[in-house]
């Protein structure tokens, strides 16, 4: 068997939160394009619908739709319940939902504060949990988080302290799980995207003006695709990587090199 074979899904079962579009949806698709059955799961429902209709279409895997708020404990355990009994099982997931939120640390609120760090860390963890569980009972899996590049820099001109401070928890969450897990058969891994060129983000007015100084400062002059986080997430999903545990992948055109 080649590495291509090797590297693909099949029979895997999964799910991705913030899958509805952008970052979560182009891996839930790498995902299914590997063979794995997969949950869109979103805040949106009516949009991880469609985006699950859409998948299922191309790829012919089992794609569903769950409306999850990661921040919810009780919404996280039914979510996970769910993956399991309507796929049949859990091996990956993909825990990428979060938000930002610019503003000055003096004028932020503690509600701003409070809101960012729920989703991006306290929810990266209940989703951890909550799938970790059930792989340290069921033979192990692997599981990706969603940091960003943003928890080795300090992002400028915008300020964004609370995301900034969120993400870097992502990563020592990220390798305190993977310790704790590593002979249990559960691997924990994180991505840190740099600036990436989502639907949203080059239609947003507030940050068009954003995107011109960061692609000036960018080594390659450029945001990066979503579709060039698709082949890391695979690789960490499926069997290929069973020697990789603890480890954050910074995916960001060098942008942090300096």
């Amino acid at each position: 068997m080649g590495i291509i074979e090797k590297m693909r899904l099949d029979g895997k079962k999964g799910f991705v939160t913030g899958a509805a579009r952008g970052i979560g949806k182009c891996t839930a698709t790498a995902f299914a394009e590997a063979g794995a059955d997969v949950a869109i799961v979103d805040v949106d429902i009516a949009e991880a619908e469609k985006t699950a209709r859409e998948l299922a279409a191309l790829t012919g895997r089992k794609v569903i739709a769950i409306k999850t708020d990661c921040t919810d404990k009780e919404q996280v355990d039914r979510m996970v319940e769910q993956v399991v009994q309507e796929l049949g099982g859990l091996d990956f997931c993909h825990n990428n939902a979060g938000i930002c939120i610019n503003a000055p640390a003096e004028e932020m609120t503690y509600d701003q504060w409070l809101k960012v760090i729920n989703l991006n860390l306290n929810g990266i963890f209940l989703t951890d949990i909550a799938a970790g569980k059930y792989m340290l009972a069921h033979g192990g899996g692997s599981i990706i988080n969603t940091a960003s590049m943003s928890a080795h820099i300090v992002n400028v001109p915008q300020p964004q302290c609370a995301y900034n401070a969120s993400k870097a928890g992502v990563i020592q969450l990220t390798k305190s799980l993977a310790i704790e897990w590593a002979k249990r058969g559960v691997r924990v891994n994180s991505i840190s995207p740099g600036y990436i060129g989502t639907e949203l983000t080059l239609n947003s007015p507030t940050l068009i003006p954003l995107i011109e100084q960061w692609n000036a400062m960018a080594p390659l002059g450029r945001m990066g695709k979503p579709e060039e986080l698709e082949s890391i997430c695979v690789y960490l999903a499926g069997d290929t990587s069973t020697f990789t545990t603890g480890s954050d992948f910074v995916i960001d055109g060098a942008f942090t090199c300096f």
